[in-house]
């Protein structure tokens, strides 16, 4: 049977956003992110992070680093009980425009696919417009945070709604559990 997930972005959603991390000992993660997770895995989501990470392309991240940030990542928040199915990312320009990266619905799907997600019954969650874009167009429903910590960025004219705004990721539980309630 089709799992339900929840896909996060990285920077400004799970974690502090710092501009392209590339130093794996200045992770800070966001107010309620270990129990606002656990909440929603004590429901049977599952989760993975989906992130763009034009840093690689610039030169400011260096690969082994991400991989040690994600590494770390996964480390905490299963020490809190939490695991994440997969790390995707997009190592891509902005200005690629690549299938892979956000609002692009590559990443999305990809790991959808080769982790058995059901997409109609999962959410995409992050603190941008381009990750809403990006769970709408691969057909989840979509939560835009928008944090104490580092405010979401402006919003296009004529973007489509959120399924929801939550202010923070334990309210982003708490709403995604209440849109699965029967």
């Amino acid at each position: 049977m089709p799992k339900k997930g929840v896909f996060f972005d990285r920077d400004g959603t799970l974690i502090v956003d710092k501009i392209y991390l590339n130093d794996p000992e200045q992770i800070v993660y966001l107010p309620g992110a270990f129990e606002a997770l656990r909440r929603l895995r004590d429901d049977g989501y599952e989760f993975v992070v989906v992130t763009n990470q034009s840093g690689l392309a610039r030169d400011l991240v260096q690969i082994q680093n991400l991989d040690e940030i994600h590494r770390r990542i996964a480390e905490e928040f299963a020490r809190n009980g939490v695991f994440f199915a997969a790390f995707h990312y997009a190592p891509y320009s902005v200005e690629s425009g690549h299938w892979m990266r956000k609002p692009n619905p590559g990443m999305l799907e990809t790991a959808a696919r080769e982790h058995g997600f059901d997409v109609s019954r999962s959410w995409m969650v992050g603190d941008r417009m381009t990750d809403v874009e990006a769970g709408r167009r691969a057909g989840m429903r979509t939560v835009l945070l928008r944090n104490e910590v580092g405010q979401a960025g402006s919003d296009p004219e004529g973007a489509p709604a959120p399924t929801v705004i939550a202010s923070g990721l334990l309210d982003a539980a708490a709403q995604v559990l209440a849109h699965d309630a029967p």
